[in-house]
């Protein structure tokens, strides 16, 4: 008898909640999921007739330092391609290359003619470092992306006090260097920019390896294999800007800094005094110059660093 009244009592809970249900639906407007179709129809319309994606045309010709890259070489192409499409679709971070080089590119387009470098390998610092203090997680910082030991190799200072990977003009004339001595073994500019991201040994062992003699021939680990086509998207994109659908106004560009130079050569007991001293503040001397570490500069070996002021502050 128990168990007969628990099914009632169960069977009429069940009828309870169709009826609440019902009487719920009844409330909902008939005509307005019609009008929620109507809407949703004209919007899909205006999306189809006002939102379109491009697939991008790759270039029928592209040099890189003055060397033709085999576009019609196996998978050229198409590695290059892909780039194309990261970086013209990366919409804020190719507005940020545009915006950056035109601050930073001068500096560099002069100390790579005076080195002898050719002025494609300024692609390469954008490609390495967005033109930012960067940091990697391997370790490697700067404009240049310069790791402890190769930094200190090639003359830069990084120490407890002083981290000159941050110095454009040094950390510029230091992958001059570099890159000069990967010409030298190899001859060919896309090699000394695949070695700038592999190190010559890695480059090296894999051309012998596989028995060919260009980057384009080569199976290299993902990050190496993208580089260079990296490099070349970037170039080309920033090259021809209205073509991939960036349009930028001279007044959306950043300005290079108006900077005068002040030589030290003795320590220094407060970085923010000095500052205030010179009619700046703190904040504004650790941008013009990012390679300052600490708050102060013990100088023991009373050497001359060059600090940026603004002109005008």
């Amino acid at each position: 008898m128990k168990k007969h009244l628990s099914l009632i009592g169960k069977l009429s809970l069940i009828l309870l909640l169709v009826f609440v249900s019902i009487q719920f639906i009844g409330f909902i407007d008939p005509q307005k999921s019609d009008k929620e179709e109507v809407i949703d129809h004209h919007y899909q319309e205006h999306l189809e007739d006002n939102y379109k994606v491009f697939s991008l045309p790759t270039p029928h010709h592209l040099t890189f330092c003055g060397q033709e890259v085999p576009l019609e070489k196996f998978g050229v192409r198409e590695k290059l391609d892909r780039e194309l499409l990261v970086n013209t679709y990366w919409h804020s971070n190719t507005f940020l290359s545009f915006k950056r080089s035109h601050r930073f590119f001068p500096t560099i387009e002069k100390l790579l003619a005076e080195e002898n470098v050719p002025d494609d390998f300024k692609y390469l610092a954008l490609v390495e470092s967005g033109l930012t203090n960067a940091v990697s997680p391997a370790g490697a910082r700067g404009y240049w992306q310069f790791m402890p030991a190769t930094a200190k190799k090639y003359g830069l200072e990084v120490s407890s006090e002083v981290d000159e990977r941050y110095n454009l003009e040094l950390s510029t004339r230091a992958a001059c260097q570099y890159l000069k001595d990967a010409y030298e073994v190899y001859g060919d500019w896309a090699l000394v920019a695949a070695s700038y991201n592999m190190g010559v040994g890695g480059v090296n062992k894999q051309l012998k390896r596989q028995k060919v003699d260009t980057y384009w021939d080569l199976l290299l680990n993902q990050e190496t294999a993208r580089y260079v086509y990296r490099i070349l998207a970037v170039k080309e994109i920033l090259n021809n800007s209205e073509a991939y659908g960036f349009v930028i106004r001279t007044k959306d560009l950043y300005e290079p800094y108006q900077t005068r130079t002040l030589e030290v050569d003795s320590t220094v007991g407060s970085w923010i005094d000095f500052a205030l001293e010179n009619g700046t503040t703190y904040n504004v001397l650790h941008t013009l110059n990012p390679w300052i570490k600490n708050e102060e500069l013990i100088n023991k070996k009373r050497k001359t660093y060059e600090v940026l002021l603004p002109v005008n502050e």
